[in-house]
């Protein structure tokens, strides 16, 4: 039987949300998006979340940042320590000091910014004993060993090859993370790597849940699990019946407007790791 363990969550409503500008092949500011719609998505999100007794901390959004929501993108937090955020788009920048600050009013001093592009938890996981690190279309790769130095935590490069998996959350997940008494264990779509650190993920995790196309095309790994509990997108009723048969309990939402800017659940949630 799987364990859930409790977590703690930081999430920005989509209060500004809208498509204005395309920096992912998911974005087309052409077709129509509702804001109202994207709160609703958002809102179910993190009440599933507090239905399952983890705690949700929110940050304000702001004008003029319709992708703040995607809180994942503008920090890594791993035992207690903040690494922050560098957007490649000019268009995201402002939001990586809004989560700076938010950090410092909530008693947190270990907080550094990075020097090279990072995009946080889009492209930084964390297995509980390595940290999974995605390079090839937002993230430098010198911000690899940048997260290594602050965090002090060993780093494992990944390089990513489909332009529709532009962030590693976007074609992995951790499904359970290392512990006591527990190994890591991953979902993962292989066809977003290179062939390199394909066999690089099957070395480390050969028991990791392979998700089909149709999966990582419906943003489907772009799930938050802990530890029995998964949250995923509706469409991803393929991986959902792999996750039951590794005894997990999927739970499905609507992410349909969300993934508009290339958005899911995980996107969404920054998970904050403290001590």
């Amino acid at each position: 039987m799987r364990e859930a363990t409790g977590r703690r969550y930081l999430m920005c409503e989509p209060t500004y949300f809208t498509v204005e500008y395309s920096i992912n092949p998911w974005m087309d500011p052409s077709q129509p998006v509702s804001t109202e719609l994207a709160v609703k998505e958002w809102t179910e999100l993190a009440d599933t979340y507090r239905r399952w007794g983890h705690r949700v901390d929110f940050i304000k959004p702001q004008p003029g940042l319709p992708d703040m929501v995607f809180a994942a993108n503008s920090g890594t937090v791993v035992d207690g320590r903040v690494l922050g955020a560098r957007f490649r788009a000019s268009q995201r920048a402002a939001e990586a000091d809004h989560y700076r600050r938010w950090f410092l009013d909530h008693g947190y001093r270990d907080v550094v910014m990075p020097a090279k592009i990072n995009e946080a938890e889009g492209d930084l996981t964390w297995t509980g004993e390595v940290l999974l690190a995605g390079t090839g279309f937002r993230t430098d790769p010198g911000a690899h060993a940048e997260a290594q130095e602050i965090l002090g935590v060993p780093v494992v490069s990944l390089n990513l090859v489909d332009p529709r998996f532009y962030h590693l959350d976007t074609a992995l997940c951790v499904l359970t993370p290392a512990g006591p008494g527990r190994r890591t264990h991953i979902a993962y779509y292989p066809e977003a790597f290179s062939p390199g650190s394909q066999r690089v993920l099957y070395r480390l995790f050969p028991d990791a849940i392979v998700a089909t196309p149709a999966d990582a095309e419906c943003l489907g790994l772009n799930a938050v699990s802990d530890g029995r509990n998964v949250v995923l997108p509706m469409e991803a009723t393929h991986l959902a019946d792999q996750l039951i048969n590794h005894g997990y309990e999927p739970y499905f939402v609507d992410i349909s407007e969300l993934r508009k800017s290339g958005g899911g659940p995980k996107c969404c949630t920054m998970e904050i790791r403290d001590r």
